[in-house]
């Protein structure tokens, strides 16, 4: 019967819920409100129920102070009270909770995420006010927040669990985001009113998604069984084209040099070959170019004035280019 019950609430079409508030109410919100007010109200309201978030002054009993806004415009409580009582040494370890810790972490995110459905509840397919809107958005940033403090507090027993899984065919960091959405699942979903403790819960959970992990990755492995290598992925037309490009360039240059189409003198043509080894005679292999001063020593003048002549050439070739071949 139970499992019918479950179907039905599952399959059935959601509640209405309310309307969001006018444009000048939500442009006076902060960005990560806004994102936040989108969020509630687009998503089911969920929580799990106990008998002691009924209870009178249950907020003041769980919160340890009264529930107020910061201010009169503000989106968020006063703090609460710390579930760790005289921590005011800072440790890089992670404290333990104890049970009754822990059970009261899981209280205070509940009641919070049941006074948010109350609220969407109480204005369900009606505009909400400015001051409706901010109450939604306190007690969601609460809910926000002691949901980010229960997975710090267990954030150490995703990474027990990854090392105790040990698959190496996965990447570790993989494993590790996998684990803690489980995590964060589980949080949404742990009933603390049943006496067990979150992490006998969260362990299954958490092994689960390893599992998934590892049977991605199996059916991955079917599809894709050699290893991937980024350089096979990496074309080298470009590369070709440009050598091609150059090759053409330097045959172009000697044909230039060789039917003198560019009119140089015979000093011009001397620096030209021997800064850019264009003279293949020489040697079997490609001779190395000339710096400035090396080719100054062979034409007798300083290397100032072979970047003279060698910028006059080059102009003469640029223009020779320009009129016999890029324009054919």
């Amino acid at each position: 019967m139970a499992v019918t019950e479950k179907k039905v609430r599952r399959d059935a079409k959601p509640l209405p819920t309310a309307l969001p508030p006018t444009s000048s109410v939500v442009e006076d919100l902060a960005a990560e409100d806004q994102v936040l007010l989108t969020q509630l109200l687009t998503e089911p309201a969920e929580y799990i129920d106990a008998p002691q978030l009924s209870e009178p002054g249950a907020d003041k009993s769980f919160f340890g102070v009264e529930t107020k806004l910061v201010d009169r415009r503000a989106t968020r409580f006063v703090r609460p009270n710390p579930v760790i009582q005289g921590g005011k040494k800072r440790t890089s370890r992670v404290p333990t909770l104890t049970t009754d810790q822990e059970r009261l972490l899981f209280l205070r995110f509940n009641y919070a995420r049941r006074e948010v459905k109350k609220i969407l509840d109480a204005w369900a397919e009606k505009r909400l006010t400015a001051a409706a809107t901010r109450m939604l958005l306190a007690w969601g940033h609460r809910a926000l927040a002691t949901r980010s403090e229960i997975v710090r507090f267990n954030l150490p027993l995703v990474l027990a669990m990854a090392k105790r899984t040990r698959l190496n065919s996965i990447d570790y960091n993989e494993l590790i985001s996998e684990g803690n959405i489980a995590l964060l699942r589980s949080a949404e979903k742990f009933d603390c009113s049943r006496g067990y403790k979150f992490s006998t819960y969260a362990c299954r959970a958490i092994l689960k998604s390893f599992s998934r992990v590892a049977m991605r990755a199996s059916r991955y492995r079917v599809h894709f069984p050699v290893e991937f290598d980024p350089t096979m992925e990496k074309s080298d037309y470009l590369d070709r084209k440009r050598i091609d490009h150059e090759a053409d360039c330097v045959d172009e240059l000697k044909d230039i040099l060789m039917k003198n189409v560019a009119a140089l003198s015979d000093v011009e043509q001397k620096v030209i070959r021997e800064r850019f080894a264009l003279d293949h005679k020489i040697k079997a292999e490609s001779p190395a170019p000339k710096t400035l001063e090396e080719v100054g020593v062979l034409i007798g003048v300083t290397k100032e004035r072979v970047r003279q002549i060698q910028n006059r050439a080059l102009q003469k070739i640029r223009s020779a280019l320009e009129t016999e071949y890029l324009v054919a």
